[in-house]
């Protein structure tokens, strides 16, 4: 017998917190989030209980805890593209389909409910939360930032009806082999034409004082009219900053800037703490945390996290300080991982092909309409 349940007590938000550690245990291409974060989605004061309302759903069968399902009604997303949606997220299934539909239907009926006509997924309270299910790429390790399923995941939420919505792809970027310098000559002749200049800091600490407002600007403008962004709250910054301060080193990052000092562009990166995280399921041991600090300060890989453009500049070349910049980070390392680009973000996607590029993942965010 299957039942779905509303996660409403701490027995049952402990059952939803570690059935994905349990389902994928053993698994070394799934990373787990910080278990301290992932508490955080039942807080009174999570950062984006004022622009959300979200339910949690764990599925039993024959008593045995089985799968489980957020739905996120997302208020300002909806204001902002004008429609009535529900978002899937935290979706874990075992490999039962009758459990999957019986966790996707409870959402659409919730969905109902409050008065929506569509579900989208997976997708998380905003496009800083991991999105996308995993379609094509099973076999490699996900980064810190990205989420990883089963590939049977696929089938039961298509069969459920669920169209192709968007589709986020995920590269390793090397140094090609026959690299000439040419980038960072076009760097500097566009660095020189426009008068621009690099943002400099001596630390994390005064990095996040001088860049971190003109960052969420120009975040909120570079990504308007992307798929899954919302506008920047104060919590929302607030918990970014925080999360900049632990992981982001100077070395990595890269803030161009008028000859007024006006932001125009901006390149995040950190090192890649995957494995470093892995082995205790998200939670932070005193052996998680030395390999933690291992992973920041000698990494072999980084994960590029962020790139923002002022609107105006996208078309005078200002992409290639960027590619410049990204260049010198990969002198030091093996590889550098996308993370989740949007497919038809084509600006993004052009960036890359200055790079020896390898395509390894794809995700994709599924939509239903409900009542037709």
């Amino acid at each position: 017998m299957i039942t779905v349940e509303q996660v409403l007590n701490k027995k049952q938000q402990k059952e939803f917190l570690d059935f994905p550690l349990r389902l994928y245990k053993g698994n070394a291409c799934y990373t787990p989030p910080l278990y301290m974060d992932e508490k955080k989605i039942f807080r009174n004061d999570f950062v984006y209980n004022d622009m959300c309302d979200s339910v949690h759903y764990n599925a039993y069968k024959d008593g045995v805890m089985a799968g489980r399902i957020t739905g996120i009604l997302q208020r300002a997303s909806n204001e902002k593209t004008k429609k009535k949606q529900i978002r899937f997220s935290h979706f874990d299934v075992i490999e039962d389909e009758a459990v999957a539909q019986a966790l996707l239907k409870t959402v659409e009926e919730w969905a109902v409910n409050k008065g929506m006509n569509e579900v989208v997924g997976p997708l998380g309270y905003s496009d800083l939360e991991r999105e996308g299910l995993l379609i094509e790429g099973f076999e490699y390790p996900a980064t810190f930032e990205e989420s990883y399923n089963y590939p049977y995941y696929q089938t039961f939420i298509e069969n459920y009806g669920y169209k192709k919505d968007v589709d986020w792809t995920g590269s390793r970027l090397r140094i090609p082999k026959d690299y000439d310098g040419e980038v960072d000559n076009l760097a500097a002749f566009v660095m020189k034409r426009y008068n621009l200049h690099l943002g400099t800091a001596r630390n994390t600490p005064d990095f996040i004082k001088k860049y971190a407002d003109g960052i969420f600007e120009l975040l909120d403008k570079s990504y308007d009219l992307l798929y899954g962004t919302v506008p920047f709250t104060e919590g929302m910054k607030k918990m970014m900053i925080d999360n900049f301060r632990l992981v982001i080193d100077v070395k990595n990052v890269a803030v161009i800037l008028d000859e007024n000092d006006k932001m125009i562009c901006f390149g995040l990166a950190f090192p890649a703490i995957a494995d470093a995280v892995r082995p205790s399921g998200g939670k932070l041991t005193p052996s998680t945390l030395i390999r933690l600090l291992k992973a920041l300060r000698h990494p072999r890989v980084i994960d590029l996290c962020l790139i923002g453009v002022e609107p105006e500049w996208l078309n005078r070349g200002v992409s290639v300080i960027v590619s410049a910049g990204l260049m010198k980070m990969l002198k030091d390392v093996d590889y550098a991982e996308t993370n989740t680009n949007l497919e038809e973000n084509y600006a993004i996607q052009n960036q890359w092909k200055r790079f020896d590029e390898q395509k390894i993942k794809r995700r994709r965010c599924y939509v239903k309409q409900l009542g037709l």
